[in-house]
């Protein structure tokens, strides 16, 4: 029902800054620190949407406009997403390279912005987010090519919902490498520990928030809400692969949905307390595993 995709959209919206304070207070309760409020982020966005926007002198439209198209890209590609477990908002064949597609033109639209400020450090961070970005779409790419023989549908609501449900029996082993492939993706394109530390500020380790050393105000605000948004969609991903919810009642499949993205964001934090950041020549080869988990994943369904 559409009624249902829609309310399974807006809870992701309304969840998104949730995820990153309980990943950070389940990381805190595990190292024995109290930690900040598990809804930090929400009051951090208020304070940033009341305060002024700082320019600078050499700052084009293109520096303007690139947290909207961070936000506004992330959105879309939620609504190509089956978030109620059944349908997505907008589908079609082949929506799962418009998915990935959204996603580079936000983060193309952010290394601009960068670029834009003039600044040499900016342009090192530009330069480490498109380099890993290499590697993580191709992991990503694998996992839909997984997804698609595993169900034979080439639509994500196809690949997610009702077909992925009967594919489990016969593809468990599979499914199951996606799964930690999507969780691997989901580390590194959320900015998480270990591929990357949304908390760091020293210049040799920094990749996502060099980026955003110039935004302020509401620009900044959109953008944290942006990382937070896209966090809550790859573990939307990775509720539907994990709990196929085609047969629920709506209500009991968006419940599900809200819990399993607490769930992956515990999961997150507890990554976090047990490993440190890595040094950024392993960082190709974390998101490499990735690549290699979800190709066995492909090599299996083949071979059956």
């Amino acid at each position: 029902m559409t009624w249902s995709r829609l309310a399974a959209l807006g809870v992701v919206l309304l969840v998104a800054p949730l995820l990153p304070g309980v990943a950070a207070k389940t990381k805190a309760l595990l190292t024995g620190r109290r930690g900040m409020p598990v809804l930090q982020l929400y009051w951090d966005l208020s304070k940033l949407l009341r305060k002024g926007v700082v320019y600078g002198t050499t700052a084009t439209w293109l520096f303007r406009a690139a947290p909207v198209a961070v936000v506004v890209t992330t959105l879309l590609a939620a609504a190509v997403v089956p978030l109620d477990g059944s349908q997505a908002v907008v589908r079609f064949t082949g929506d799962l390279v418009v998915f990935a597609g959204l996603l580079a033109l936000g983060r193309f639209a952010l290394v601009l912005a960068g670029l834009d400020t003039g600044s040499s450090f900016e342009g090192l961070g530009a330069s480490r987010e498109v380099t890993f970005a290499s590697f993580v779409e191709p992991a990503l790419f694998l996992c839909f090519a997984a997804l698609a023989l595993a169900t034979g549908d080439y639509s994500l609501t196809g690949m997610l919902g009702r077909p992925l449900a009967a594919a489990w029996p016969a593809a468990a082993p599979s499914l199951a490498m996606i799964s930690v492939s999507l969780f691997l993706v989901l580390l590194a394109e959320g900015s998480r520990v270990p591929v990357d530390d949304p908390a760091t500020h020293l210049e040799l380790t920094m990749i996502h928030e060099v980026l955003v050393l110039d935004h302020s105000g509401p620009d900044f605000a959109l953008i944290l809400y942006g990382s937070a948004l896209k966090v809550a969609l790859f573990g939307a991903l990775l509720v539907d692969v994990l709990a196929p919810r085609s047969q629920l009642p709506p209500a009991a499949a968006i419940g599900l949905l809200a819990l399993g993205l607490v769930a992956v964001a515990v999961l997150v934090g507890v990554v976090e307390s047990m490993m440190a950041r890595l040094r950024l020549s392993r960082v190709p080869q974390f998101l490499i595993a990735g690549s290699v988990l979800a190709s066995l994943g492909v090599i299996l369904l083949l071979m059956a």
